[in-house]
């Protein structure tokens, strides 16, 4: 499986945030996207996730299932927010989540018991989602990429709000995902604990992209 991004441009309003971004990710690679603030990296991550339409360019998935029109089909998008619901639990949340999207071909996600205990918060599912603290919200955000299976994981500043236990936790959750072929694009300005990443580092309208790995 192949993510391929091609003379991706994007304007917010009339202004053109970044232009002409090109990369490739082939399965159980990594790539982090780094820059300032309004430097265009949630935009960009957007447009990966099909939640916004490119000014130019296009985005495709190579060796996935031939039905896939988009690779937003295969993907999973966790933004600033974690889109979920305050007044229901944790249980309640995930278990929506894991209907509304589903599994993707090739494979199957693991249950709400196995997702929450994943993220280290497995005594606090019968709580109600507002109930829960920023850093137990974002962790308990995290284990919705665990109950439906998808391939490719888009992910805006994933670890806000975690202390540095919760960082390390999420770096293996990233590394198992990665291990059985995976993708990941991160937006992030904290390291993500992974020992090899490709990094496109953005600023604003112009950018530098580039191979850069990265070892632990």
């Amino acid at each position: 499986m192949r993510l391929i991004a091609e003379g991706l441009s994007a304007k917010r309003g009339e202004d053109l945030i970044f232009n002409d971004i090109s990369f490739v990710l082939d399965a159980s690679e990594a790539l982090v996207v780094t820059g300032p603030n309004g430097s265009g990296k949630s935009t960009l991550l957007r447009v990966l996730a099909g939640l916004l339409r490119p000014e130019r360019g296009h985005v495709k998935l190579e060796g996935g299932p031939p039905e896939i029109a988009h690779p937003s089909e295969v993907s999973h998008y966790l933004g600033h927010r974690n889109a979920m619901k305050r007044e229901l639990t944790v249980a309640e949340n995930l278990s929506f989540w894991q209907r509304f999207m589903g599994n993707s071909p090739g494979g199957a996600g693991v249950g709400i018991a196995d997702a929450v205990e994943a993220v280290g918060l497995p005594d606090i599912a019968h709580l109600p989602f507002g109930y829960l603290s920023a850093g137990q919200q974002r962790r308990m955000a995290m284990a919705k990429l665990l109950v439906s299976h998808r391939p490719i994981w888009i992910l805006d500043e994933p670890t806000a709000a975690l202390d540095a236990g919760a960082d390390r936790l999420f770096a293996e959750l990233v590394k198992a995902h990665l291990e059985k072929g995976g993708i990941v694009i991160a937006a992030t300005h904290q390291p993500l604990g992974l020992n090899r990443t490709r990094e496109l580092h953005m600023k604003g309208f112009e950018h530098l992209a580039g191979d850069h790995w990265h070892d632990a």
